[in-house]
């Protein structure tokens, strides 16, 4: 049984979504806890109710970031994790981190990587003329929103379409896109390979 930590900063939506499949399809996984690196977040009330341990580590008592990430990294450690996802965890972790977790640490970001990284990606998309957007579920590595993608959703964009219109339409397809990762990675029907991530049975990577 594969054992998964989520990390969250606000609602948890996408956490949502991956514990709900997990139990409704029966992986062979359980999410053993959610971590929060603000007291405030809205998922952990969820989280909580679905009997899932949490607990929060709050960034703002941290000196450093060096200094938060080995709070983190011990308190993620405590549930020995076999896959830790972040899920719209609104922290960048330094490369000391990424590498304790590689290979076993997931990010979703709401654009076509390598397009748009960081923040503001659908105001950027519509500031550049873009026809599709999306999502991109991939591996986590030291540089910030790259690392070997494993899925992607491609939303197109309608005329009239604002800010708050494309993003909700991109969300939904990560709470489709996410899990399935997930699914697979628990399943080990992922393999990285120069870089690159195959899905082992053939299954498309792409949500159209």
């Amino acid at each position: 049984m594969q054992r998964i930590v989520i990390l969250i900063s606000g609602r948890g939506s996408n956490m949502e979504a991956i514990v709900q499949r997990c139990a409704e399809q029966g992986w062979p996984a359980r999410v053993v806890a959610v971590l929060a690196n603000r007291p405030q977040a809205g998922g952990l009330a969820w989280a909580a109710a679905q009997g899932i341990a949490t607990q929060v580590v709050d960034h703002k008592a941290y000196a450093s970031r060096e200094a938060f990430d080995d709070a983190l990294a011990a308190a993620i450690d405590a549930h020995r994790p076999d896959l830790v996802v972040l899920a719209g965890f609104m922290r960048v972790l330094g490369a000391g981190f990424v590498q304790r977790y590689a290979g076993r640490l997931l990010n979703i970001h709401p654009s076509l990587l390598p397009a748009f990284p960081g923040l503001h990606t659908h105001h950027r998309a519509l500031q550049a003329g873009c026809k599709a957007v999306g999502a991109t579920v991939h591996f986590v590595t030291p540089e910030l929103d790259h690392g070997p993608i494993v899925m992607q959703s491609v939303v197109p964009v309608r005329p009239g379409d604002d800010e708050e219109t494309l993003a909700a339409r991109v969300l939904a397809t990560e709470h489709v896109i996410y899990p399935q990762a997930v699914h697979w990675f628990v399943e080990g029907r992922l393999k990285i390979e120069n870089g690159l991530v195959t899905q082992t049975d053939g299954a498309s990577q792409v949500l159209l």
